[in-house]
C-alpha cells in the first residue's frame, strides 16, 4: 500500500485516463489502446518514484508525512527496484507502438523525470508539463497505422492543459512544498497567483480547442461557457479563503473539458 502511494496515485491515474481518451479518439484499436494505457502508466509510475526518491532528504527534513518513503513506511530499496522496473517497461511498451509513437510517448515520461531534476524548484518549472501533455495527442495519432501529426493548435491546447496541471496539483501541498524548500514558478507567484495560472491555462485549452474545430457546434459553445463558469467560481472561493482548493478541482474540471473537447472534436481520426 506504502509502496502505491509512493507513486502519486491520482496524478498517475489521471494522465494514464486522459492518455487513454486521446488514443480511443484517435480509432486505435483494443490492442494497441491497452499498449499505450499500460506504457503511459509504467512510464508515470516510474515519475512519481523517482520523484518521492529525489526529494527523500528534503521531504524527511520537513517532516512529511503524507510522504511514504521519508516517513519510512516504505524502503528506499523498494521504490528503486520498484522504478528501474517500470522504466523499463515503459522503455519496450513505448517502442511497442511502434518507433514514431513510442518516441512520442518517450517524450511524455522524459518531461516528468526533467521536472522532478532538475527543474523543479525553478522558474522553468512549467516546462516539462508543455512538452509532455503537448506530446500526449501525438502518442495517439502516430500510433495509427498510418501514423499522422495532430494539428498544431492541438498540441498547443494539450500543452497548456498540462501546464494548468502543474499549477493547480500544487496547491493543496502548497504550504508543505514551500516548507520544504521547493521553489518552482507556482511558488514564486504565490498560491492565489498559482490558482489564477491554472485557471487562464485550462479555459484558454478550452478555448482553443473550440476555435480549431470547425464548425465549433453549440455543444462546444456551451462546454466553453460552462469551463468559464467553474474558473471564475473557484476563483472567487479562493479569493475569499485563501486555504480553499476550490481553485485546484474547478481547473482540473475545465482541463477535463478541454480534453473531452479534443476528443470530441474527431481531429485525431
Amino acid at each position: 500500500m506504502a509502496l502505491a502511494l509512493a507513486c502519486h496515485p491520482v496524478p498517475t491515474v489521471a494522465v494514464t485516463v486522459l492518455a487513454t481518451v486521446l488514443v480511443v479518439s484517435a480509432g486505435n484499436d483494443v490492442t494497441t489502446v491497452a499498449v499505450a494505457a499500460a506504457a503511459v502508466l509504467t512510464g508515470q509510475l516510474s515519475i512519481g518514484w523517482s520523484n518521492d526518491m529525489i526529494d527523500v532528504r528534503r521531504d524527511a527534513a520537513s517532516g512529511r508525512q503524507d510522504k511514504p518513503l521519508a516517513a519510512g513506511t516504505v524502503s528506499g530499496r523498494a521504490v528503486a527496484s520498484a522504478t528501474a522496473v517500470a522504466l523499463v517497461a515503459t522503455l519496450a511498451l513505448s517502442m511497442a507502438l511502434g518507433w514514431r509513437a513510442g518516441l512520442a510517448q518517450l517524450c511524455v515520461v522524459a518531461g516528468g523525470w526533467v521536472y522532478n531534476y532538475p527543474l523543479k524548484s525553478t522558474p522553468l518549472s512549467p516546462l516539462p508539463f508543455f512538452v509532455a501533455f503537448g506530446a500526449l495527442p501525438a502518442v495517439a495519432t502516430l500510433a495509427l497505422p498510418d501514423p499522422a501529426s495532430p494539428p498544431a493548435w492541438v498540441l498547443v491546447a494539450a500543452g497548456l492543459i498540462g501546464v494548468s496541471a502543474h499549477f493547480g496539483n500544487v496547491l493543496p501541498d502548497f504550504d508543505e512544498d514551500a516548507a520544504a524548500g521547493v521553489r518552482g514558478l507556482p511558488h514564486r507567484l504565490g498560491s492565489f497567483g498559482s490558482a489564477v495560472t491554472a485557471t487562464l491555462c485550462a479555459v484558454a485549452a478550452s478555448g482553443i480547442t473550440v476555435a480549431g474545430a470547425r464548425p465549433p457546434g453549440v455543444w462546444g459553445a456551451v462546454a466553453l461557457v460552462a469551463a468559464v463558469g467553474l474558473a471564475a467560481a473557484g476563483l472567487v472561493v479562493v479569493r475569499r479563503r485563501p486555504s480553499s482548493e476550490a481553485a485546484f478541482y474547478t481547473s482540473m474540471a475545465v482541463a477535463a473539458i478541454g480534453v473531452a473537447l479534443i476528443a470530441a472534436t474527431g481531429v485525431l481520426t
